[in-house]
């Protein structure tokens, strides 16, 4: 662990840069109001049209973002820089339709929401997401791509980029469009903590955490030796660390008020952005555990669907539940290994993985692979339309951390464990970068246990939307499904708001719910509860309180203005909690505790 002046400085790559390279400037005289000023220049074109374009998608994302809307100013030049003229064909398209053969684009961009997607401009902070900063030309992804910052006086000037280095301090290469547009970049005053580790081949592996933060130079020790920790036990789970291209692994790590949450992985780094001021930063871990599994299962370890990334449109992908479902099961259980979540306290998080399974329309009624398909629609993706999520989509986050659980507590009863399977994935689609396919993943599980395990497990569970027997699976870890509120009575979990008027339904009702089967849903006003009133949500639940499961209610409300009134059979609360056994006074055997360290124990980093 050491304090780094200038990333990178000591680890500069020589890279021949040809005529071909097509040439990025990025200037800041207005970054007071977040603007920046852009160029790219690129030579030797075919004598044809050449088309220029703002990205639509961006990587780690699946829905479309319209990065076009903040470029302006746009104009076209030629090698004596000479105007040329240069016609909008769609929001984000421009073509020049006529050179001789070199184009220098200009444009002014502007940003100012600092997340995992955008990018924000500030005299102390650049903070560079490249699908929303650089525009680029079409046709030509596989030419190497330069780029320099002039940076205004008040930044500090420290970079922090997984972008190849070169002798200019502030100048750096990438050797295509995917990887430029795949590398974040942070610039300003950033506290650079690193440390080295022997991967299994004996070659040394340099991670970096480029924290912007009000922080003391200890804290930012301490913090840096958490992650070091979560970034051992991952290594764990695989036997070894991926080969990063140039030999590093990055954290670009934004922890203050001035950013907005996000956290997105990317093949040698990852740009977190948690928008609180640096205290207690344990409970902002998850996400570095997160984004650091990425950099095998995901970035490495890719779905077909997903290659080659078409930056023009919305990806699509049938994988995500093992994507980023799995990443978010693994995320949560390396914070259990690292010592940073308490046994009990991994109770919650297992309790919200099951419920997302048993207790959700989307769980029930739809295959993860469906819920992974809805991502181009769910992904930060931007609508102003009601849906009806609620009742058709559960996240591929939770609903894949899901699966994977049943997975791991399967075959952990079969004297393997998800490690295995991970390893075996791992060596097949990951150490060759061979993009796999759902098939593909059920042919390693057949491997790692046998095709009739295989077959079964992904028709009912992958392919299908059946329910899962986390009792009996978690029986062997000396852990218990309870109800949480057993015998009471409940017609429905929904939002409501309090008017003059009564309460006001927020949100849709529930299938299978005695709301929903009652007719009851979004903008009806609760007015009374058998004849009476009822204004608040504590004056509901006083009236669901006087009543068991099974019990007809009648429920005033009003519907477009119409009164009307509705029997609600109530039925038990289904809410499901997680707990061990020895909180809900049942016998903890050895065997089962044995179980529980094997799998939620640390692993030995070799």
């Amino acid at each position: 662990m050491k304090n780094t002046v200038l990333l990178y400085l000591s680890f500069l790559i020589p890279q021949s840069v040809g005529a071909q390279t097509i040439r990025y400037e990025m200037s800041f005289p207005n970054a007071i109001h977040h603007e920046a000023q852009i160029s790219l220049t690129v030579s030797q074109l075919p004598n044809q049209a050449a088309v220029f374009r703002m990205s639509r998608s961006s990587p780690g994302r699946y829905a479309t973002h319209e990065f076009g809307k903040n470029v302006y100013d746009v104009k076209a030049y030629d090698g004596q820089n000479k105007p040329l003229l240069l016609n909008r064909t769609d929001g984000d398209v421009y073509t020049v339709p006529a050179h001789k053969g070199t184009i220098k684009l200009s444009y002014t961009l502007f940003g100012n929401y600092p997340d995992g997607t955008y990018m924000g401009i500030d005299p102390q902070s650049i903070h560079l997401n490249m699908p929303a900063t650089f525009m680029w030309i079409k046709g030509f992804d596989q030419r190497p791509i330069e780029v320099r910052f002039n940076l205004p006086s008040e930044n500090m000037g420290v970079v922090a980029t997984q972008l190849v280095p070169t002798a200019d301090r502030f100048t750096y290469t990438a050797p295509g469009l995917q990887y430029f547009m795949d590398s974040p970049t942070k610039i300003g005053k950033l506290n650079i903590k690193e440390w080295k580790r022997t991967n299994t081949d004996g070659k040394p592996v340099t991670f970096r955490v480029a924290l912007e933060a009000d922080v003391a130079d200890s804290s930012a020790d301490g913090f840096a030796k958490k992650i070091e920790r979560i970034v051992d036990q991952a290594k764990a789970v695989y036997g070894e660390f991926p080969t990063y291209d140039y030999g590093s692994y990055t954290f670009l790590a934004s922890l203050n008020p001035y950013v907005r949450g996000d956290g997105m992985e990317h093949r040698n780094s990852t740009m977190i952005a948690v928008p609180i001021a640096f205290t207690g930063p344990e409970r902002v871990l998850g996400v570095f555990a997160h984004e650091f599994f990425h950099c095998w299962n995901v970035e490495r370890i890719r779905p077909k669907t997903l290659e080659p990334f078409n930056f023009e449109k919305s990806n699509m992908s049938y994988e995500l539940w093992f994507a980023e479902g799995f990443t978010q099961y693994y995320g949560e259980l390396l914070l259990t290994r690292a010592g940073f979540t308490a046994v009990p306290d991994y109770m919650n998080t297992l309790t919200g993985i099951v419920s997302a399974k048993q207790s959700t329309p989307g769980g029930t009624y739809y295959s993860p692979i469906d819920a992974s398909c809805h991502a181009v629609f769910v992904d930060a993706g931007v609508s102003i339309d009601r849906s009806n999520y609620v009742n058709m989509f559960t996240s591929y986050y939770t609903y894949g951390a899901a699966v994977a659980l049943a997975l791991d507590l399967e075959l952990r009863q079969r004297n393997q464990s998800l490690d295995t399977y991970m390893q075996a994935v791992w060596k097949r689609f990951g150490k060759t970068e061979q993009p796999y396919t759902v098939d593909g993943l059920q042919t390693v599980l057949a491997q790692v246990t046998t095709p009739d395990f295989a077959r079964s497990f992904f028709s009912k569970y992958i392919y299908g939307h059946e329910l899962i027997d986390y009792a009996t699976l978690l029986t062997k870890a000396g852990l218990t499904l309870k109800k949480v509120q057993e015998g009471k009575a409940w017609m429905g979990t929904v939002r409501y708001s309090e008017t003059d008027k009564g309460l006001t339904i927020t949100g849709n009702t529930i299938r299978e719910t005695p709301m929903y089967k009652a007719g009851l849903d979004i903008d009806d006003i609760v007015t009374t509860i058998d004849s009476q009133t009822v204004t608040s949500v504590t004056s509901l639940q006083t009236r669901l309180g006087q009543h068991k499961p099974g019990d007809v209610i009648q429920v005033g409300y009003t519907h477009r203005g119409e009164a009307k009134t509705v029997p609600v059979t109530l039925i038990e609360n289904p809410a499901l909690s997680v707990q061990l056994y020895e909180n809900a006074g049942l016998s903890l055997t050895p065997e089962m505790q044995k179980f529980r360290d094997n799998w939620l124990g640390a692993k030995a980093v070799k």
